[in-house]
């Protein structure tokens, strides 16, 4: 079975039901903690009674600095949402370790995004070294894959489409909440990662639902597709990809063919026209909670909890 361990600012815990155990070890980031997994192991046979979870202030369980890579346009159904037809090719992309946030933290919205958006993700935190040129089979995942963490790609819709660019657009600090557990697996445990439900709603709307199932290219072939040019280390972080059901969806077929004869300033004057008729983008006072979990319970990775905000412009 997977354990489920915390961070706060008093150290790490081992969660055990409804009550945290304090985790005797020296470490201080993700990947000394999971160098030093025979004192997890401990504190969660120790049987003690710590203080009650819901007591303790939770910090994001993946420290930084780290590398933070990211798959596109990976499940099915997001492909559908997205406008692609037929196969997709696989692709990855890099976020700023600076928007790593904690599971309850508020997301801010810089004043210049107006379209803001949500992606529930799964993610693989690494236990070992992946060097280039690394393959990695389904029955060795777990020597590359520590464990699991459920992470939400924020987008900045209108800096990501008009500009074309993914690494500003998803790197604005608070814009990869992640936690509440790192779920640290045992090898038996990767034999049910299909099986990992991703739900997200927004004010209580279930916005996203879905199964690795829908997945298109699956962890372990994505590490060995990552590992062709990327090595990733102990405490890295590689988000799978989300589900259908963000706000931005493409536009219907006839209306693309149009905007793609239209200068790029017109086209997107009129897209993002259109685009704030939508009611699904995030507003200040939202609040998204995010789960991932398989439904008898052996991999929960807890509830993400986070309320948006936006940032104050600088006054002139």
């Amino acid at each position: 079975m997977s354990t489920n361990v915390l961070r706060t600012a008093d150290g790490w815990w081992v969660v055990l039901g409804d009550r945290a155990v304090l985790v005797d070890t020296k470490a201080v980031t993700t990947a000394e903690l999971i160098a030093d997994r025979a004192v997890v192991r401990e504190a969660a046979l120790s049987g003690k009674a710590g203080p009650p979870v819901t007591d303790l202030v939770v910090l994001t369980p993946v420290t930084t600095p780290c590398r933070v890579v990211a798959q596109m346009v990976n499940y099915r159904s997001h492909a559908r949402d997205s406008g692609f037809t037929g196969d997709i090719p696989p692709a990855f992309f890099r976020k700023a370790s600076g928007s790593v946030s904690g599971p309850r933290e508020s997301i801010v919205r810089p004043p210049h995004v107006k379209f803001l958006d949500y992606e529930i993700e799964l993610g693989l935190v690494m236990g070992a070294p992946l060097p280039v040129g690394t393959v990695v089979e389904e029955h060795d995942l777990a020597s590359y894959v520590a464990g699991l963490v459920i992470t939400n790609d924020v987008s900045a819709r209108d800096v990501q489409l008009t500009k074309t660019q993914f690494y500003e657009s998803k790197s604005y600090p608070t814009f990869t909440p992640t936690g509440p557990y790192l779920a640290l697996l045992e090898p038996e445990d990767f034999a049910h990662l299909l099986g990992l439900r991703l739900k997200l709603s927004v004010n209580g709307d279930l916005r996203q639902d879905r199964t690795l199932t829908d997945m298109i290219v699956r962890p372990a072939q994505a590490l060995t597709l990552l590992a062709r040019f990327q090595t990733l280390d102990p405490g890295d972080l590689l988000l799978t990809g989300t589900p259908g059901g963000t706000a931005l969806k493409a536009p219907p077929k006839p209306v693309e063919k149009i905007g793609a004869l239209l200068p790029p300033a017109v086209k997107w004057k009129a897209f993002f026209k259109t685009q704030a008729k939508n009611p699904h983008y995030l507003h200040t006072g939202d609040v998204i909670t995010a789960t991932i979990a398989t439904p008898d319970g052996r991999i929960d990775l807890g509830e993400q909890r986070t309320p948006v905000t936006h940032a104050e412009r600088n006054p002139k």
